[in-house]
């Protein structure tokens, strides 16, 4: 049987990299983190390394995976208190909607949204029997802002928000919030080959605080949420975009 940790338990899923890492350094101060990566062991031992964060290898898309993340998490810390939803991939090649693919389509639908939808499912179940916990999805401003040569991953933000939506009503009696977290245009490696097209937009006004955002910008989002700062406010979103989402004329 495992001991209780002495710390609340937290889930960050793609925490090798990006804004996933720079919510598991931003949580080990209160929480013990399990860190999930896919591809990058590499990157992941140097998060394990630099936080103390405990890592452990996930596709999100893999229903096998899901389940032997959260059988790997009650063995070895015996709850859950936070979920972090964080793992997502973009199209690995962009594509007009004219010319898109189904593959890719299904590819960015299986990991963007029907792993964390089901994933929170498994997590949520947990956390009932618990009486308490807290869940958070990183969505984005791709949820409702259009991108023709990207249509899969539109969607597939757009279907994670609903998500969002469905899971805070369904556990709201249960004590359990859930929350998105709506990042806008973040330093990442995932924007790294337009990162200097966006920053000419952002210096023309696509961002009214005029700057990229940091994964650092993202992770206080979700320290608000772990610290409980927000637990009267199930199913909020969080724009963490810079103003990205005001409509000025």
């Amino acid at each position: 049987m495992s001991r209780p940790p002495a710390k609340p338990v937290a889930i960050v899923t793609g925490a090798s990299r990006g804004i996933g890492r720079a919510i598991a350094k931003e949580l080990v101060a209160t929480h013990q983190v399990i860190a999930t990566y896919r591809g990058r062991r590499d990157a992941a031992e140097s998060l394990a390394a630099e936080t103390g964060a405990e890592i452990f290898p996930c596709d999100i898309g893999s229903a096998a995976d899901r389940h032997a993340l959260i059988e790997f998490t009650r063995g070895s810390c015996g709850r859950l208190d936070l979920l972090v939803n964080n793992a997502g991939i973009a199209p690995r090649e962009r594509r007009d909607i004219l010319e898109a693919t189904e593959e890719s389509f299904d590819e960015l639908i299986s990991v963007n949204l029907r792993g964390p939808h089901f994933l929170t499912q498994l997590a949520a179940r947990w956390m009932v029997e618990q009486g308490a916990g807290r869940i958070v999805f990183v969505t984005s401003i791709s949820a409702y802002t259009a991108s023709v040569n990207r249509g899969e991953y539109c969607i597939s933000k757009a279907g994670l928000s609903m998500s969002v939506a469905l899971w805070a009503v369904r556990l709201a009696l249960h004590g359990i919030g859930v929350f998105e977290i709506r990042p806008g245009v973040i330093r990442t490696d995932m924007i790294a080959a337009v990162e200097d097209v966006y920053e000419q937009r952002i210096r023309d006004g696509l961002i009214p605080q005029r700057r990229m955002g940091e994964g650092a910008d993202v992770a206080r989002a979700v320290r608000a949420v772990a610290s409980g700062l927000l637990d009267y406010s199930t199913g909020q979103v969080l724009d963490v975009d810079g103003g990205f989402h005001l409509r000025t004329l």
